[in-house]
């Protein structure tokens, strides 16, 4: 059951920042500036669903993690830091700022230089994300395990 919430939470956590990626490029290439500020506070309201299904997923993981070991445990472990210390030192806050200078009209080059920075950190969450989503797969026998050798074919 615990593993089912974790993967839960992680999808959850995994659907926010993709949507939230998604939806702030899909604004700044095609649609109005009214509609980027309102992605931009969309965001913000979405931090609200965001941070406790991270909280979750990372109380989980580590509650899970306790009971095994192992190469991809460790790993898992170790995307997570990067992924809690690139979600607070970067993307939440560039979030506030964006949404704040977006409300105020502020579409300057720092606003996009802050917003390239902040697409690219929520790129490396992404994958990083679903990286760890491939391992818990994994771990729980649900994807079979990565193949260092390729299969023979037999030509018959």
């Amino acid at each position: 059951m615990k593993s089912k919430l974790h993967g839960l939470f992680g999808a959850v956590a995994l659907l926010c920042i993709a949507t939230f990626w998604t939806s702030t490029v899909v604004s700044e290439l095609f649609l109005s500036l009214a509609s980027v500020v309102a992605v931009k506070n969309t965001v913000l309201i979405g931090m609200w669903v965001l941070i406790p299904a991270m909280a979750a997923t990372g109380g989980s993981g580590f509650s899970l993690a306790r009971s095994r070991s192992g190469r991809l445990v460790e790993v898992k472990g170790r995307r997570m830091k990067v992924v809690a210390a690139n979600g607070l030192v970067v993307l939440l806050p560039s979030a506030y700022v964006l949404a704040s200078w977006a409300n105020a009209g502020r579409f300057d080059s720092t606003f996009y230089v802050l917003q390239g920075v902040e697409l690219v950190a929520g790129a490396i969450n992404i994958t990083l994300l679903v990286l760890n989503m491939r391992d818990g797969l994994r771990l729980t026998g649900r994807l079979s395990p990565k193949r260092s050798e390729p299969v023979p074919v037999s030509r018959s």
